[in-house]
């Protein structure tokens, strides 16, 4: 059989944080400071924003690194809710990521880079150009592994180093604006405020795709000792980089500026250089949105292929072409995709996303205890540093946030669960007969599967 030596290549450790650092970095910090200065003033409060929001994002990834290593399969939260919840469960997850974690944002990075290279070329047509970079890279990712895997690495590299020089020539070049950073009573009443609380869900939303490597883990050389590193590393290299730009933002540009905007990046560049550099970086924040729509072509199919391995009624989605790719999931969050790009506003993908993603990692990082005290002699090659506080810091902070969601944004936070809910009917269909997977194998044998 050639299909298994085709299929054996593996992504690296670098490869890997490039795909993290890719899916994490993108949409949401060149988009969402606009939405969040219309609740909050405060120089402090607005960067602290981004520091919970990355102690989060951290807190969450010490906690999934522990469940990778001790149930290295792909598939992610659909994997690990299935075996600590019930399968109903994990499928419920799986059909969020499918439907709502990578076909949303991936339309998101899509429309904001049409709307990045609009400013730019004014004769771009946004939607035109959204729906072509798509399919282009879904072609160039289902076509071979190998090459995916050096796109992302390469463009990744471009992206860093891109986002570095903008921060390093922001500082020389800003005007600095009189917005105070220190701590004060004003600042930290607005930490404390439900204004807060409901911007977190924009910066949660920014740092999303901490957890994209999961989703790989069957094709991660030795999974158990590198996703740990590559989930740690990644977050670690966005936060950094998250806590910089908006720095930049703050410090360089009038916050009515700001105010309301979707294309910060561009306002920002104008602000510092001028409208000929803020036009030319405008161009090259487009191109860096590539990376960002490239890595979850990359890594969201993953979890539909495995839900296919599970539930007769997805078979077909589980099917992998001879380079071991699963070109049909692929194909199907393409689709997905594309509806977003057609049919819906920026700012009403985001905020329906934002809600029903941090549920259901909310509930992975909760199964950490379930499963610690229902297998307790589950063999575990990493073990969360800092449990149990690093991931109660992130239940607390991250169901904080939900609750404030549900009060002041009602109508987005009930889309979320009328998601959830239509899945559960397409599971009770999709379901019969169900293929149960090692129904009968010991938790302590799982990572073999």
């Amino acid at each position: 059989m050639t299909q298994p030596q085709k299929a054996a290549y593996k992504i690296s450790v670098i490869t890997g944080i490039a795909i993290v650092i890719a899916n994490m970095v993108g949409t949401g910090v060149f988009t969402s400071l606009g939405f969040q200065i219309l609740g909050l003033k405060s120089g402090f409060a607005l960067l602290m924003l981004w520091a919970v929001g990355g102690l989060i994002a951290l807190c969450g990834a010490l906690s999934y690194g522990e469940l990778a290593a001790a149930m290295p399969r792909s598939g992610g939260e659909y994997h690990y809710l299935s075996r600590i919840y019930h399968p109903a469960v994990g499928f419920l997850s799986g059909w969020v990521s499918a439907t709502v974690g990578f076909a949303a944002p991936t339309a998101l990075a899509a429309m904001a880079l049409g709307k990045y290279a609009q400013n730019v070329w004014p004769s771009v047509q946004p939607q035109v150009l959204s729906v072509m970079v798509v399919l282009l890279l879904t072609a160039v990712h289902a076509s071979s592994k190998q090459a995916g895997s050096r796109l992302q690495v390469l463009i990744t590299a471009i992206k860093v180093l891109v986002l570095v020089g903008f921060i390093g020539a922001g500082l020389l070049a800003a005007t600095p604006q009189p917005l105070s950073f220190r701590p004060s009573a004003l600042g930290w009443q607005e930490v404390l405020s439900p204004a807060f609380a409901v911007s977190l869900i924009y910066v949660s939303y920014a740092y999303s795709g901490w957890n994209a490597a999961v989703y790989m883990t069957g094709e991660v050389a030795d999974p158990q000792r590198n996703l740990p590193r590559i989930l740690l590393i990644g977050t670690a290299v966005v936060l950094l980089l998250y806590i910089g730009l908006n720095f930049v933002f703050l410090y360089s540009t009038p916050l009515n500026t700001l105010a309301g905007q979707v294309e910060v990046g561009f306002v920002v560049a104008n602000s510092l250089f001028g409208p000929a550099i803020g036009r030319l970086m405008g161009g090259v924040i487009a191109v860096l949105l590539v990376s960002t729509v490239s890595s979850m072509i990359f890594a969201g199919p993953r979890i539909v292929q495995v839900m296919g391995e599970d539930l007769t009624g997805l078979r077909a989605l589980a099917h992998v072409s001879r380079a071991g790719i699963p070109v049909r999931a692929m194909l199907l969050q393409t689709l997905l995709t594309l509806v977003f790009i057609l049919t819906a506003t920026f700012e009403q993908v985001l905020l329906y996303a934002g809600f029903v993603l941090s549920l259901f990692t909310f509930l992975t990082v909760l199964g950490l205890f379930i499963l610690r005290w229902k297998h307790p002699a589950l063999p575990r090659p990493y073990r969360a540093w800092g449990y149990p506080i690093t991931p109660l810091l992130f239940l607390g902070l991250s169901g904080w946030t939900l609750l404030f969601l549900l009060r002041d944004k009602p109508m987005e936070s009930l889309y979320g669960l009328a998601t959830v809910l239509l899945g559960l009917l397409v599971y009770k269909g999709v379901s019969r007969p169900m293929k149960k997977p090692n129904a009968d194998v010991p938790m302590h044998s799982i990572y073999k599967e």
